[in-house]
């Protein structure tokens, strides 16, 4: 067998893999397979386990079947035999329970300084997490996102800002001309954006001081820069917190929130492995590989701009290019919004 990368968005490890003459990938059994182990009662992970009887449809003599093991496993899988590489994501199943749990997910990610910093060391306080990017015209909303969070401070409240890009130096000079003093994390591997089934930019989630989401993915602004383009009024974004952070109110019941929760679909899961995995292959000398899984999770999903933007640096093009204008049209063309404010 040989050793194939595997990619999860947290860390890069092996497999011992091998096609087999009917193009399946097939593990050797006697390893961890997405840190899943065989034992007696069947695949376990600490003290969850696949029963053996499920596992006999998928384990033959010739080893595991890895993507068929993928979905009792969690997780979805995108595979490049000429690589040896393969990325994982959780299935849609795995990430909306994620969502819809008693918090919101814990996720651990650096800073445009350097540090790793976790979401739940902001308990206690109330928490927006406003995911933008360097290639997003959102970049220019750093400064008044800066305002907010100074002004709202002394309440128990804190402005996190997560950006979506593939490295924490494309973030930093943002921050560093906006004079911004707010936690500042970098989603380098896509996890967050993943975690939160964040699916364009800008996106706003409210954690209330216990770590739930009382507010989900709400298009939010800081400033009316793009207002022509986006629809987004700054104003209204900015009362709504203050009415939060001030009144405790968030403008949702948690029945409204679970009702507007946007949560992942299968494809949609699978177009972050594709992306996953294409963005591996891109740094890795694979370039044709890459554009044909880059190909794959547009056409997992193809509204997810966030994911389609996002690699457009990766892949030469100009995020603010000819190339996104002719998404955004294809997209209005067939009535996919580009922005989803809440009510």
């Amino acid at each position: 067998m040989d050793t194939w990368t595997v990619l999860d968005g947290t860390a890069t490890a092996t497999l011992r893999a091998a096609v087999d003459d009917a193009g399946t990938l097939r593990a050797d059994p006697a390893q961890d397979v997405f840190g899943w182990h065989r034992s007696a009662p069947g695949w376990c992970r600490g003290d969850a386990c696949i029963p053996s009887f499920r596992a006999a449809g998928f384990e033959t003599g010739d080893g595991l079947d890895v993507v068929a093991f993928a979905d009792p496993a969690g997780l979805v899988v995108a595979v490049d035999p000429e690589a040896r590489a393969l990325a994982t994501a959780p299935n849609g199943v795995a990430r909306g329970q994620a969502l819809t749990g008693a918090s919101a997910p814990e996720l651990t990610l650096p800073t445009v300084t350097g540090e790793r910093v976790a979401l739940s060391s902001f308990r206690g306080r109330k928490v927006a997490l406003v995911f933008w990017a360097s290639w997003c015209g959102c970049r220019y909303d750093l400064g008044a996102w800066q305002e907010r969070h100074a002004e709202l401070a002394p309440s128990g409240f804190s402005v996190v800002t997560i950006a979506l890009d593939t490295e924490v130096a494309s973030a930093a000079p943002w921050h560093a001309e906006a004079g911004t003093t707010h936690p500042a994390l970098v989603d380098v591997d896509g996890a967050a954006a993943d975690a939160f089934a964040v699916v364009n930019v800008p996106t706003a989630v409210w954690l209330d001081e216990e770590g739930r989401i009382v507010r989900p993915q709400d298009s939010q602004t800081a400033t009316d820069t793009f207002r022509d383009w986006n629809g987004l009024s700054a104003d209204a974004s900015g009362a709504a917190l203050r009415r939060w952070v001030r009144d405790d109110d968030a403008g949702l019941t948690p029945e409204q929130v679970r009702e507007h929760m946007r949560l992942p679909s299968p494809a949609d899961q699978l177009a972050r492995a594709e992306t996953r995995l294409a963005g591996w292959l891109a740094a890795n000398g694979h370039a044709d590989a890459a554009e044909r899984h880059f190909a794959l999770a547009a056409q997992a999903a193809p509204h997810n701009v966030a994911l389609r933007r996002g690699a457009m640096p990766q892949r030469g093009l100009d995020p603010f290019g000819d190339e996104y204008f002719r998404l955004a049209a294809s997209l209005a063309e067939a009535g996919v919004p580009l922005h989803r404010p809440l009510p």
